[in-house]
């Protein structure tokens, strides 16, 4: 590969940009020869370690399981992030050696106390209430701190809901709790901090976070992206689509959007934009791609764990109905780069500054090994937490078959420590987040708003989605994925229950559009990020992004009307036909939307090619028929037309 494409990307410029448009890279850099920096680290491989022994051996109780994965996540936070940007990011403050301590000791009184707290349920004494409230208040802190303060605040919204309730209007009026009430419900049962969303995170998102920590050191990122270079770099419009392609494969694994995008956005917006693609477009291709990686199986940022807890349904199930969706938003990605390529005249890379695909195979191919592995455990029954234990165990041994790609004492010891940093944020959002869904639980509000949301839709169902949508949208604004999906499935997916949608169906549509939150204006934050890289503008950049994505807009609704696309209830020829016609379909909307498709298209085609991409998604015989109809109109006008303008040529 020539220098300019294999070229490292400037860590100070990623640090600036991570820490602009994401609150968990706001971290203190503390001096590992120190003793503070010595402390931290060491805890942070102590806590990777604890999960994978616990992995290997199975997990503590419940609650002391989780008690214990929160308060070290907790402290970790109060050591590794400043109460504000004005504090020191050299050296840990005496209140947050205090603060980080107090984590400590709420795991400890449940680890502790538990046989005692047992005994009493029910009749909490004066001690546990104070570890109550002292749990509940550092956890909004401690999610401040790393996540942004929008997600406390609502949190403090829910509490005052709570505390409220008999003075509030009919339609959401409760009878009301005491502030013991709630402390109690929070800390001491397994429905509020230590509810299923934390349970999820000390089991199976800690193992494969650490899992990407591994791969990461063993050399996977520069692999993906030098493979994803080999295949598309020469084609059309090529260094797009290799962003679309190594974003996907990375955004699966490492489940941030804005962190997915600062990261190979790095490396691949410069090409993009050397190739001809504005800054706003080059930015919105970066964004989109990294964003959909959350919906790309097999590991879907890590939701898909958490959509098999709360459905109680096999892992696998919800990964291979996620198969379908995910490839057509890719599909349509790919289709409308390459034609907006095609209408500019864009030109990929030549062959010499592109590495050769045998050569990475050869040199970096036995990485893809615990990946299948991976997939083979899981395809085979074995349980998440087994199957990425061993994982691990695999990345390591497979690491040492290539000099260039073994991992040492110091890399696996890194990859430990970058773990457990890594794990803080979705962890912390996942406490956080227990404590809005223990108030909805306790309050009955989540169903008190499926009934809202389904009297402003008058009981039908496309007002219902469509109204579900927004609220999914606003309520994922500013937040990652895993927070945003579990309070906007708590929130909106009864509504669609109580309509007939099966739980699978409902709890992916609100996923997609918890996740399309990131591209969606005016609180675009993976858009705003690849802006900051481009030098684009973040608004249009935000919009872009928005237009890109349409097809992600679209598909859930169509999976809502025939689940077969999720492989639900659906016979192989069911499967066949709506995926084929679904992926023609998604043609036509690249086409209609970039103008483009053999050759220019004026307004009316376009819009001809939007009806027929409509009819074609849409599930249904005679839209189908319609749909294909149109576009081979437009098919044989727009060969007449080249073939026209040969000859004209000649």
């Amino acid at each position: 590969m020539s220098e300019n494409l294999n070229s490292e990307p400037v860590s100070v410029e990623q640090d600036k940009l991570l820490e602009k448009y994401d609150t968990e890279s706001r971290f203190r850099k503390l001096d590992k020869r120190e003793l503070a920096g010595r402390i931290v680290q060491i805890i942070c491989i102590a806590f990777s370690l604890f999960h994978l022994y616990t992995a290997w051996s199975g997990p503590l109780v419940t609650l002391m399981h989780r008690a214990v994965h929160t308060a070290v996540v907790m402290g970790l936070i109060f050591f590794l992030y400043p109460f504000n940007k004005k504090c020191s990011r050299k050296s840990i403050s005496l209140p947050d050696w205090i603060l980080g301590l107090l984590s400590f000791t709420t795991g400890g009184y449940i680890v502790l106390y538990y046989n005692e707290l047992v005994l009493r349920a029910g009749m909490p004494n004066n001690l546990d209430y104070l570890f109550a409230f002292l749990s509940v208040v550092l956890v909004l802190e401690a999610s401040r701190r790393i996540n942004g303060i929008e997600i406390s605040v609502l949190a403090l919204l829910f509490f005052g809901y709570a505390l409220a309730g008999p003075y509030l209007p009919d339609i959401i009026a409760h009878r009301g709790y005491s502030i013991y009430e709630i402390a109690e419900y929070m800390y001491l049962t397994t429905e509020g901090i230590y509810g299923t969303a934390i349970g999820v995170s000390s089991t199976y998102i800690v193992l494969f976070i650490l899992f990407g920590a591994f791969l990461a050191k063993s050399g996977m990122g520069q692999f993906f992206n030098d493979f994803a270079m080999a295949l598309a770099g020469r084609s059309k419009g090529g260094p797009a689509k290799v962003s679309i392609i190594s974003s996907a494969l990375l955004g699966s694994i490492n489940g941030s959007a804005v962190a997915n995008v600062v990261t190979t956005g790095a490396f691949t917006i410069p090409l993009m934009k050397k190739i001809g693609y504005s800054p706003e477009y080059a930015g919105a291709v970066e964004a989109t791609a990294s964003c959909g990686g959350q919906i790309l199986p097999p590991v879907m940022g890590a939701a898909a764990f958490i959509m098999a807890e709360y459905l109680g349904i096999p892992y696998l199930t919800i990964v291979t109905s996620a198969i379908i969706p995910a490839l057509l938003y890719y599909l349509a990605l790919i289709i409308m780069v390459h034609f907006r390529a095609c209408k500019k005249g864009m030109t990929g890379f030549s062959a010499d500054e592109l590495p050769k695909v045998g050569t990475i195979l050869r040199e970096k191919g036995h990485l893809i090994i615990p990946l299948i592995l991976l997939l083979y455990l899981l395809i085979s029954g074995y349980t998440p937490i087994y199957s990425a234990f061993f994982a691990i165990l695999a990345t390591v041994a497979i690491s040492m078959v290539k000099k260039q790609t073994r991992m040492n004492m110091k890399d696996i010891i890194q990859a430990l420590e970058d773990g457990a940093r890594t794990v803080l944020g979705v962890a912390m959002s996942c406490a956080v987040v227990g404590l809005i869904i223990g108030i909805a639980s306790l309050t009955g509000f989540g169903l008190k708003l499926a009934n809202a949301i389904l009297f402003l839709g008058q009981g039908m169902l496309l007002p219902t989605l469509f109204l579900t949508m927004i609220a999914c949208i606003i309520l994922g604004m500013g937040l990652p994925s895993i927070p945003a999906y579990i309070i906007t499935v708590t929130m909106a997916a009864p509504a669609l229950a109580k309509l007939g949608v099966e739980p699978l169906v409902a709890h992916m549509f609100v996923f997609y559009f918890g996740m399309l939150a990131n591209v969606t204006p005016p609180v675009a934050l993976a858009a705003f990020a690849g802006a900051g890289i481009a030098g684009g503008n973040p608004t249009k950049t935000g919009f872009t992004a928005l237009k890109l994505a349409l097809a992600g807009f679209i598909v859930p609704y169509i999976f809502v009307l025939d689940p077969s696309m999720l492989m639900i209830n659906a016979t192989t020829a069911q499967i066949l036909i709506i995926t084929i016609t679904a992926s023609i379909g998604v043609i036509n909307l690249g086409a209609a939307l970039e103008g483009y498709f053999l050759a220019p298209l004026s307004i009316p085609i376009r819009l001809a090619m939007m009806v027929a991409a409509l009819a074609l998604i849409k599930p249904g015989s005679i839209t189908d028929i319609l749909g294909f109809i149109v576009f081979a109109a437009v098919l044989a006008l727009q060969l007449w037309q080249r073939k026209k303008a040969i000859s004209a040529s000649l």
